[in-house]
C-alpha cells in the first residue's frame, strides 16, 4: 500500500483519527494520535516529531527531539478505539540526519533481514513464535519502603475450589492439568475465540487456540511470516489479547512466571531459511535436516547464553528457567523432544514444513530484538559451519547429574545473561545490525532499571526464610 492508498483506505473506513504506533526498547508499543486531516502523503517522508527522552532506553533530554515515519504497508483500522481510528506502525529516525535510529527495535529487525540477503545464504527467514499468556480476573501489587505484595486471582484456579461463590460449581483447574480441558473447565474458550476473530480482522491468519497447562493460561497460534512482518503481527497479537481481556473486565499478561508452583509462559520460536522460494532446512541428515540447518542450530546453541539477555529479558524470566521444571534449560537439540532447548518438530515428509523450534524464549522479550538475535546467531553458525554436536534423544529432565555434566545450560539469572551478552555479542554486530551504542544502552537499562532495583528490595519469601535469624 502506498501513501495515497492509505488515505483512501482511511476515508473508506470512516477514520477520524490516525494512531501512530512504535516500539520502545523493552518491547512495548507507544503511540500518539492525530486527526486524519493532519496526515498527508508527504508525512510518510517528513514524519512526525516527538520527545525521545521520555521513551524507555532512548535519548537523553539534551538530545530529545526524534521523528517517527509511518510505514504505509502497516495500515489497519484499530479494533478497540471507539472513534474510528487508522493505525500505522512507525519507524524511528534521527531528525538531524534523517537516518534510522539505531535503538529502534523495528529498525534492527529490518537491518537483520537485509543482512540475511547480503550474505547470499538465503533471502527470507520465516518465524513462528508461540507466545503463551495469562488472563486473570484480578491483580493487585504494591511496593513501598516498608512493605510490598502481589495478589492475583482467577475464577478457574484450584485455590478457589473452596471459595464461597454463592454456588461454587467446581471444575477448577488442578495445577499442571490445564492442557486442553474441554468446557466447563476451560472457562476462557469464548474469550480466546473472540481474540481470534479480532486477529483475523487484522489479516492475521489464526491456526489454532487452546487452554494451556496452568489455570487461566492460553495460547493462540497464527501462521508464520518473515521477520519484520511477524514481529509486527506479534505486537498486534499482544495488543489484541490485552484489550479483548479488558473489554470483558479481565486483565492479560505476558509475564513469564506470575504463578508459583505452576507452568509459566514461554514463546517457542519456530524458524526456517528459504532462498528463491525453496526451503533450505530440509535434507538427508538427522531428523531430515540439511547441513545448513544443523549449522544454524550450532549457532543458536553456541550463542544462547548471550541471547538470553534478549530472549529471556526480565528477572522474572529466570523463575521459569529452573532445571527440572517445565522450561528447557539445557542447550541440546533433539527430534520431537520438548525437554531440549531446540526441538525438531515431526513435520511429515514436506520439505516446506521443515523447521527448528527454539523453546527457551519467553513472551516478555522484545519480539523485534528476539527474532533478529536468533537469525544472527543462526547465520553465524552457518557462516562458521558450526557443528552442533550429537543430538540428545532422551528426557533431559530425568537425566542424572553425571549425564548432564557435559551439557551446557542457559544462565540462571538475568545479570549472568547480561555478562554473556556483554562478552559475546560480536555475532550481533555483523552488518551493523546491533550497534555498540544499542547494546550498551540495553545493558545499562537492564542493570539500572531492573536488576539493581530488584536487588535492593526484600521479597515476602525472604521474611519467611530469614525473619527469625
Amino acid at each position: 500500500m502506498n501513501p495515497a492508498a492509505v488515505l483512501d483506505y482511511a476515508k473508506k473506513h470512516g477514520a477520524k483519527f490516525v494512531d501512530l504506533k512504535f516500539c520502545d526498547l523493552p518491547g512495548t508499543w507507544q503511540h500518539l494520535t492525530i486527526p486524519l486531516h493532519q496526515l498527508s502523503e508527504e508525512n510518510f517522508e517528513t514524519g512526525f516529531m516527538f520527545d525521545g527522552s521520555s521513551i524507555r532506553g532512548w535519548r537523553d533530554i539534551h538530545e530529545s527531539d526524534m521523528m517517527i515515519k509511518p510505514d504505509p504497508n502497516t495500515a489497519r483500522m484499530d479494533p478497540f478505539m471507539e472513534i474510528p481510528t487508522l493505525s500505522l506502525i512507525c519507524d524511528v529516525h534521527i531528525p538531524e540526519t534523517g537516518e534510522p535510529y539505531s535503538r529502534d527495535p523495528r529498525n534492527i529487525a529490518k537491518k537483520a533481514a537485509a543482512y540475511l540477503k547480503s550474505t547470499g545464504i538465503a533471502d527470507t527467514a520465516f518465524f513462528g513464535p508461540e507466545a503463551e499468556f495469562f488472563i486473570f480476573d484480578d491483580v493487585r501489587y504494591e511496593q513501598q519502603q516498608n512493605g510490598g505484595f502481589y495478589q492475583i486471582d482467577s475464577d478457574e484456579a484450584s485455590w478457589n475450589s473452596g471459595r464461597d461463590e454463592g454456588r461454587n460449581l467446581g471444575y477448577k483447574t488442578r495445577p499442571k492439568e490445564g492442557y486442553f480441558p474441554a468446557l466447563p473447565t476451560d472457562t476462557q474458550h469464548d474469550l480466546r475465540a473472540e481474540i481470534c476473530l479480532e486477529l483475523e480482522k487484522l489479516d492475521i491468519v489464526v491456526e489454532r487456540q487452546h487452554h494451556e497447562v496452568a489455570a487461566a493460561q492460553g495460547e493462540i497460534n497464527f501462521r508464520f511470516d518473515s521477520l519484520v512482518e511477524m514481529a509486527d503481527k506479534m505486537m498486534w497479537f499482544k495488543y489484541v489479547v490485552k484489550n479483548v481481556a479488558r473489554r470483558h473486565g479481565k486483565t492479560a499478561t505476558f509475564m513469564p512466571k506470575p504463578i508459583f508452583g505452576d507452568n509459566g509462559s514461554g514463546m517457542h520460536c519456530h524458524m526456517s531459511l528459504w532462498k528463491d522460494g525453496s526451503p533450505l532446512f530440509a535434507g538427508n541428515k538427522y531428523a531430515g535436516l540439511s547441513d545448513l540447518a544443523l549449522n544454524y542450530i550450532g549457532g543458536v546453541l553456541k550463542h544462547a547464553p548471550a541471547m538470553c539477555a534478549i530472549t529471556n529479558p526480565t528477572t522474572n524470566s529466570y523463575k521459569r528457567l529452573v532445571p527440572g521444571f517445565e522450561a528447557p534449560v539445557r542447550l541440546a537439540y533433539s527430534y520431537r523432544n520438548r525437554s531440549a532447548a531446540i526441538r525438531i518438530p515431526n513435520t511429515g515428509t514436506s520439505p516446506k514444513a521443515k523447521r527448528i523450534e527454539f523453546r527457551t524464549p519467553d513472551p516478555a522479550a522484545n519480539v523485534y530484538l528476539c527474532l533478529s538475535a536468533l537469525l544472527m546467531a543462526g547465520l553465524d553458525g552457518v557462516q562458521s559451519k558450526l557443528n552442533p554436536g550429537d543430538p540428545l534423544d532422551k528426557d533431559i529432565y530425568g537425566l542424572s547429574p553425571q549425564e548432564l555434566a557435559n551439557v551446557r545450560a542457559v544462565p540462571a539469572t538475568l545479570d549472568r545473561s547480561l555478562e554473556f551478552f556483554r562478552e559475546g555479542n560480536s555475532f550481533l554486530r555483523k552488518g551493523d545490525v546491533f550497534t555498540e551504542d544499542m547494546i550498551e544502552a540495553y545493558i545499562d537499562y537492564k542493570w539500572n532499571k531492573e536488576i539493581i532495583p530488584m536487588q535492593q528490595r526484600p521479597s515476602p519469601f525472604e521474611f519467611h526464610l530469614y525473619f527469625d535469624c
